[in-house]
């Protein structure tokens, strides 16, 4: 029996990043040598088994089979006479097929080392194009080290491309697709998971609504970059690059799925894309699976962005409107999640990411004008039940409206999304 450190460990020691987690793999072991000395079992399809005392996972040696569609369909085939080799063959990447030995010797049949050397991500064997969740798995390696230099190989993306019109992507179960782009989304670069799946098809298959906005235009005035695919990527981007919470960068990512509607006699304009954009954005958070917190938060952005963009242009009225449809005083982080995100869609522009952009500063600030006024000093001037709300809610206008007058009307810059 003898056990190697295997896979990401292997990879970003060589990287030179730090390890967070290590697995390992043993050869010449059968479950009972291992659960005798105290390792607990914890594999469901195949032998796997933690550590008594370091927690850390070690898996039998094993080969697979192909025995049906989708990534369930697989065999397994574990016994003390499969070889270290025949595991790392199974595995998807070479940078991810390294073992090393327990004297630091490293065991590299399939050229992973080179292929961290050239930056490149390339599949094992061709037994890669058996396990569709592996065409999400590129993406995400793609958007993980991007900002190393990596690129996903010639010949592995022809082959998702190939497996993508095979059809063995359509047999991706919603969560395993969900899980892969949410871990995706908080990486630095997360616009390259999408552009990657929507280089090999994947993302027409498995979301639509975002591979519907590459080549739709936008007014090149207010949107340099033009193609609102790019927008989308580039605030998508903005949002990692502030440490958003992946609420936030959800929103980011479904804001603008109704400009997808768009007929192209209207283009670059889509006037009325935040209303036509919300029934996109409940079909594509409910097909996936989304977390209810993050759609919630993405229908509000998709549905309200505009507002915050001609913020200084709302009547008080109108502004308190807003505050309830975003149910701000009840949801003081989510209305500021909500405000991040629209920043983060205004800046994400090409040359205009440090623009000058007031509007969410206006309305934090309208929105402390309304929580001052407290339900208490109403009810202390005799108001009760009914009456109470709406004077509560009439004396937070006249404050509103108060403070607005006092706001300067000249020299402010101008709106910078008004295609709608």
């Amino acid at each position: 029996m003898k056990r190697y450190l295997v896979g990401g460990a292997v990879r970003d020691t060589l990287l030179g990043l730090p390890v967070h987690e290590r697995d390992w793999v043993v050869v010449g072991a059968e479950p009972e040598d291992l659960t005798v000395v105290g390792f607990r079992p914890v594999g469901k399809d195949f032998p796997v088994f933690l550590h008594p005392q370091t927690n850390e996972e070690y898996a039998l040696a094993r080969t697979e089979r192909k025995s049906g569609r989708g990534y369930h369909g697989f065999t397994f085939h574990t016994s003390t006479d499969v070889t270290l080799e025949e595991d790392l063959t199974r595995r998807d990447l070479t940078v991810n097929a390294i073992a090393q030995d327990e004297d630091g010797s490293l065991i590299d049949p399939h050229g992973g080392q080179a292929d961290i050397e050239a930056r490149l991500l390339r599949h094992v064997s061709p037994a890669f194009a058996e396990d569709p969740v592996r065409i999400l798995r590129v993406a995400r390696f793609a958007a993980r080290f991007a900002p190393l230099g990596f690129r996903v190989a010639d010949e592995t993306l022809a082959l998702m491309q190939k497996m993508v019109a095979n059809g063995e992507v359509d047999q991706l179960v919603p969560e395993r697709v969900w899980q892969e782009a949410s871990r995706a989304l908080m990486l630095d670069r997360p616009s390259v998971f999408f552009e990657t799946l929507r280089a090999c098809g994947a993302l027409a298959r498995i979301m639509p609504e975002l591979d519907a906005l590459f080549g739709v235009p936008q007014p090149e005035k207010h949107h340099p970059e033009i193609d609102t695919g790019v927008h989308v990527m580039m605030v998508i981007d903005r949002a990692a690059k502030i440490g958003a919470s992946i609420a936030v960068r959800v929103a980011c990512l479904c804001h603008d799925f109704g400009k997808g509607l768009t007929p192209p006699e209207q283009w670059p304009h889509h006037w009325g894309h935040e209303s036509s954009g919300a029934p996109l954005v409940e079909q594509f958070c409910a097909r996936l699976r989304v977390p209810a917190e993050q759609r919630d938060l993405a229908l509000q952005v998709c549905r309200e962005h505009l507002f915050v963009h001609q913020a200084r242009e709302l009547r008080a009225g109108t502004l308190m409107q807003l505050f309830e449809r975003l149910d701000a005083l009840r949801r003081p982080q989510r209305y500021e999640a909500f405000l991040i995100a629209c920043e983060c869609d205004a800046r994400g522009r090409t040359n205009l990411e440090d623009r000058d952009y007031p509007q969410p500063d206006y309305l934090r600030r309208a929105f402390e004008i309304i929580a001052a006024v407290q339900p208490a000093e109403v009810a202390q001037a005799g108001f009760v039940g009914a009456a109470l709300g709406f004077e509560l809610r009439a004396r937070r206008i006249k404050a509103l409206t108060a403070w607005k007058n006092q706001q300067p009307s000249r020299g402010l810059p101008p709106l910078p999304d008004p295609d709608a």
